[in-house]
């Protein structure tokens, strides 16, 4: 099918898709390199926030490094093995924290790091603290131990701490709280950090900062499983990207796609006359507000409004006050119209009366309304009225 554009829209069309080129050619860019990293410390990044050098170091080093992109559910025995939770950003779900409490509990070896990582460990006494995190600190040993030994002193960044109240034990600290602690559970041993600062591209060149790293460690004879599934990355690509924000860009151009084939089937199809006015309108209207009303129970308010009305009309065409008397009201028109019926005076009254009652049923006020209607085509009341 082809498409019969104008000269002006072929000139728009041509200027969004010159625009769009632009803007991703510039994405590539000006968005390439290091500034196009992810700030966390993953091993597949290396800007400054990432742990691309820690794990390069360690393979280099002799250290048996893998990434492990698998749920932790999935965790293989714990014999000889260091697990690596660098900073995840999202809790785990029931059967991973129960596999990782196994994995501690049959001998593993945990280092967990950032303001989340407590939520994994079977004892969590860390609480976040965000605006310590903006800024980077030295922490000084606490207690003796094969770590401080290897270094006295560290720097880090720490986004959370530990309570002093906690049995762990503490390792290092900044004088307020502790940042590093080391407890035993099982026959396994859990390392906790206030944040991955030591281990990052950056952070791993400060002073004392890579010893404390292949201190915790431990033997260099133990597998060392870095989690990457934390990050985001899955063993195969469709679950990456699921978990990615690229997810977000297939559903902007889906949306895109979505308006453009609205757009062009709006122009491109049939032209439709525009509808009339439709002449039941007012008794629409009428039938709405009718409904209301009976929703509302409110008969008494239908029934006043009315009679306002045609008390005001009636007196306006005789020309007297509007609080005359019922029964004064019916003797001038008799007087000057000739009109006598003795059920007149008796409806008036009946309708003031109703107007009080808000207990009305709703039959006596269609009565009374249908007695109005009749006096009024009877008097010629509104024959004025356009």
């Amino acid at each position: 099918m082809s498409l019969n554009l104008n000269r002006s829209d072929r000139r728009l069309l041509l200027g969004a898709g010159f625009v769009f080129v632009l803007l991703v050619a510039g994405a590539l860019v000006f968005g390439s390199g290091e500034q196009g990293q992810a700030e966390y410390p993953s091993t597949y990044s290396s800007a400054s926030g990432g742990a691309k050098a820690a794990y390069l170091l360690l393979a280099d080093m002799g250290y048996k490094v893998q990434r492990w992109e698998r749920s932790l559910s999935d965790l293989p025995p714990a014999a000889a093995k260091t697990l690596i939770l660098a900073e995840p950003d999202e809790a785990p779900t029931r059967e991973e924290r129960d596999r990782l409490r196994a994995f501690i509990s049959e001998g593993g070896h945990v280092i967990a790091s950032g303001m989340f990582a407590g939520t994994f460990l079977p004892e969590n006494e860390s609480v976040p603290d965000i605006l310590s995190g903006m800024t980077w600190k030295k922490a000084s040993s606490l207690s003796p131990s094969q770590i401080t030994r290897a270094s006295p002193e560290i720097v880090l960044a720490p986004r959370a701490y530990w309570r002093s109240v906690s049995t762990a034990y503490p390792l290092y600290g900044d004088g307020d709280h502790t940042l590093v602690v080391k407890y035993f559970f099982g026959r396994g041993e859990v390392l906790w950090w206030a944040s991955a600062t030591p281990l990052t591209n950056a952070g791993l060149k400060e002073h004392g900062n890579l010893e404390f790293f292949l201190a915790c460690l431990g033997d260099q004879k133990n597998e060392i499983l870095w989690d990457e599934y934390i990050h985001g990355y899955r063993q195969t690509l469709a679950a990456s990207i699921a978990h990615s924000p690229v997810k977000w860009l297939f559903l902007q151009l889906v949306l895109l796609a979505v308006a453009v084939v609205a757009t062009f089937s709006r122009r491109s199809g049939p032209i439709c006359m525009p509808m009339g006015e439709v002449r039941l309108s007012p008794i629409e209207f009428v039938q709405t507000l009718g409904g209301l009303y009976e929703r509302a129970g409110t008969a008494s308010v239908v029934v006043d409004i009315c009679y306002r009305r045609f008390r005001y009309w009636l007196t306006r065409r005789l020309g007297v006050a509007g609080n005359t008397p019922a029964e004064q009201l019916a003797s001038l028109v008799g007087d000057r119209w000739g009109f006598t019926s003795d059920h007149f005076t008796t409806t008036m009254q009946q309708c003031e009366s109703a107007s009080y009652d808000p207990f009305l049923p709703a039959p006596v006020a269609l009565h009374l309304l249908q007695e109005l209607d009749g006096y009024v085509a009877q008097l010629k009341l509104f024959q004025r009225i356009r």
